[in-house]
């Protein structure tokens, strides 16, 4: 059983940012017909493709609901069988080094030099930490054939 396809809409050439999204979304639509997906997944995605397919709407609320579609199939995929879209661990891991690694280590600055102000310093540290994990991680994964070869922007 294959993912149903996008419906054209050569309405939507006008809006770019609509456009590029719905372009996005039928490249991952394409991506996740090349793995091996269970029959129920294939199912659900097939269900969400149709629901976006049938919708009237337009501009603002058709890209409202594409990303909405995109974000639910790929947390599903992703759940299931960890396959995620390229940069999908740096990108979160960038928060994670933030606020985990970076908090502290401006903290633990602040109070050796005795000046809060400087908490601010750890903040890139930590994103350079969480970074560096979201980009091994991503590495695992394209190592395991368990990445897209699909970045996704919004």
């Amino acid at each position: 059983m294959n993912i149903i396809e996008l419906k054209e809409r050569p309405v939507i050439s006008g809006d770019t940012k609509l456009h590029k999204i719905y372009l996005q979304f039928g490249e991952l639509l394409k991506e996740l017909n090349k793995k091996e997906l269970s029959q129920s997944s294939v199912k659900t995605i097939n269900n969400e493709v149709e629901e976006l397919n049938a919708s009237l709407l337009t501009e603002d609320k058709l890209r409202k609901l594409v990303k909405q579609k995109q974000t639910k199939i790929l947390k599903q995929v992703e759940k299931e069988f960890k396959i995620v879209p390229k940069n999908y661990y740096r990108t979160l891991w960038l928060a994670v080094g933030m606020s985990a690694f970076g908090v502290p280590i401006g903290v633990v600055f602040g109070l050796s030099v005795g000046n809060m102000g400087l908490l601010g310093v750890g903040l890139p540290i930590g994103m350079v930490i969480g970074m560096a994990v979201g980009a091994k991680l991503d590495q695992n994964a394209l190592g395991a054939g368990k990445q897209l070869n699909l970045e996704i922007k919004y």
